[in-house]
């Protein structure tokens, strides 16, 4: 028996290489923001907190973790905002919080989905918008839950190379917890996960959508706290950190592939394989309790992703707190 392929086939099987190169992309979720005191919320009051994200690299590994021909030129900073209101209030015997990460700036798109891009152009990025969460205090652990919207604020164009933002709404379920290994809560283990669904996105001016797999988080850490002073007004916490990110779900929706003879074929978005990327690293913070005040800086590498880059992420930045009402030893 004889048969022909015909050329829709070939083409498919020629571009059904080049899927995880050209349409595929990581979660809203840029991982590292959370490791050490993952499920410790600030005292009641009003918190400030700057924290700069960097991430680079030169390899995109495709679906089997093979570092593919040629080399990717990714360099992202994000500078975040965070504000977070902490309450009084009580709900289900928790605390209730409040938080928003605006303005967000960046120099390049969260979602990674450019592989040679090395940024020059500021501008805003997508909007954190966290109505609620509510945080527990108990002997040994500090737990809080939450729900956040991310809004996409950020400057996004189908195709274009200089987009900051998605393009798609997100909802993100998150959970951190912190458990306290010794009675004077000097040693930490520490957990944190995001459960992110997403909306839509427009892939092409020709009304093209794609609505990006369900994704997950972890991030965990394991610290140690050492006096720096007598009296307990400096610490030094150090600790080792990590993170793991898969997606999910399928996508749905579909994708326009340009073909090796210029010409556009429509898939299914399902067709794309699913990414995923494991961290492993350290983090160092350096805490006044009295001023309520800490200074946080994180670096982990990254040794193994699938569909996706595999880099480095460098995180550092710093918190103060308003506390309301504010402590006896403020006062003091």
């Amino acid at each position: 028996m004889s048969f022909k392929l015909s050329p829709l086939i070939v083409l498919f099987a020629v571009l059904a290489g080049v899927l995880p190169l050209g349409a595929q992309q990581k979660g809203q979720y840029v991982p590292g923001q959370f490791g050490l005191n993952a499920g410790v919320l600030p005292s009641p009051g009003f918190t400030y907190q700057n924290m700069e994200i960097n991430y680079d690299t030169s390899t995109f590994n495709d679906s089997k973790g093979n570092a593919v021909p040629g080399k990717a030129n990714l360099n992202i900073w994000i500078v975040e905002n965070w504000l977070l209101y902490v309450t009084n209030a009580k709900f289900l015997g928790g605390k209730l919080a409040f938080a928003i990460i605006v303005p967000t700036i960046a120099n390049g798109s969260l979602t990674l989905e450019q592989l040679n891009f090395s940024g020059t152009t500021w501008g805003l990025a997508d909007t954190w918008v966290q109505p609620f969460t509510v945080s527990w205090q108990l002997k040994r652990a500090d737990i809080f839950v939450g729900d956040a919207i991310v809004t996409p604020t950020g400057r996004y164009s189908p195709g274009a190379l200089n987009n900051i933002g998605s393009g798609y709404f997100g909802n993100h379920v998150i959970m951190g917890t912190t458990v306290y290994l010794t009675k004077n809560k000097g040693t930490s283990a520490n957990i944190f996960t995001d459960w992110e669904v997403h909306g839509p996105k427009q892939i092409t001016n020709g009304h093209v959508y794609k609505t990006p797999g369900q994704a997950f988080t972890d991030e965990w850490g394991v610290g140690q706290i050492l006096p720096l002073s007598k009296n307990l007004s400096k610490l030094l916490q150090i600790g080792a950190i990590g993170y793991d990110q898969w997606q999910i779900t399928d996508n749905g929706g579909s994708v326009a592939l340009t073909g090796p003879l210029g010409n556009t074929i429509i898939l299914p978005a399902n067709t794309l394989p699913y990414y995923s990327v494991h961290a492993a690293g350290g983090q160092v913070n350096f805490i006044m309790p009295e001023k309520n005040f800490a200074l946080f800086f994180k670096y982990l590498h990254e040794y193994s992703s699938y569909s996706r880059p595999l880099g480095t992420t460098i995180v550092f930045g710093g918190a103060w707190t308003l506390r309301i009402p504010k402590s006896t030893a403020a006062k003091n």
